[in-house]
């Protein structure tokens, strides 16, 4: 029995349609004959990664988005007591496992991801974007890239991580296979998570737009 339909449910499945799609991913990773965009490299800079801890490749990675992470914060997350408390809630967090293969409770308010959230926003100059951007570096497969581009596109819902959780399993998980189709068709590596494939449509679909016009979402600062 089909599942009941979601305002966000609604408008991935519009823009994951769309004809635009398959070629925007294509322009963002380079693969149309123009130079990539330096968020291709979001995911896979430096190579393999360390799971649970913050190193000094991913506060580079995060500026492949265009964020910054402040040179005390990043002192902080490296070397302080705020890096060993992020530590152990990332042990806390599945590793290699997509948003809709988990339950719910992994994404809930006070879960181990939640709270390594909040944690971020407690460094002095690390905002909602910036943390969301450092815990999808860490766990591309379990949590999205997020920012005021996608915020106002989607309407600027107050919560976004288990909304997109119900999305994405609905009918079978019918939008979870729509993007890994998209990253098919779009000769994506593999390795690229679903989300953020899922991310990048949406961003591209967006960016000019909401630039141009100045929408609610843009340049906010809470989620």
């Amino acid at each position: 029995m089909p599942g009941e339909s979601s305002p966000l449910g609604d408008i991935l499945r519009s823009h994951l349609g769309s004809e635009d799609a398959v070629t925007n991913l294509r322009k963002y990773f380079g693969l149309a004959g123009e130079a990539a965009y330096t968020g291709a490299r979001f995911e896979h800079l430096g190579g393999e990664q360390v799971a649970d801890e913050v190193t000094a490749e991913d506060l580079v990675a995060v500026q492949m988005l265009s964020v910054r992470v402040p040179a005390r914060a990043a002192l902080e997350l490296l070397e302080g007591e705020r890096g060993r408390q992020l530590s152990e809630l990332l042990r806390r967090i599945p590793v290699d496992v997509d948003m809709v293969e988990v339950d719910a409770a992994e994404l809930h308010r006070d879960s181990a991801a939640d709270q390594a959230w909040r944690l971020l926003l407690r460094v002095k100059g690390i905002g909602w974007v910036t943390a969301g951007k450092l815990l999808a570096r860490k766990r591309p497969r379990l949590l999205p890239v997020y920012d005021n581009v996608v915020k106002c596109l989607l309407g600027s819902p107050s919560h976004f991580w288990l909304p997109l959780h119900a999305a994405l399993r609905a009918d079978g998980n019918a939008l979870h296979h729509t993007l890994l189709d998209l990253r098919k068709r779009a000769g994506v590596p593999e390795t690229v998570s679903a989300l953020r494939v899922c991310d990048i449509v949406l961003w591209t679909a967006h960016e000019n737009d909401h630039k141009a016009r100045r929408c609610p979402g843009h340049g906010t600062l809470s989620p």
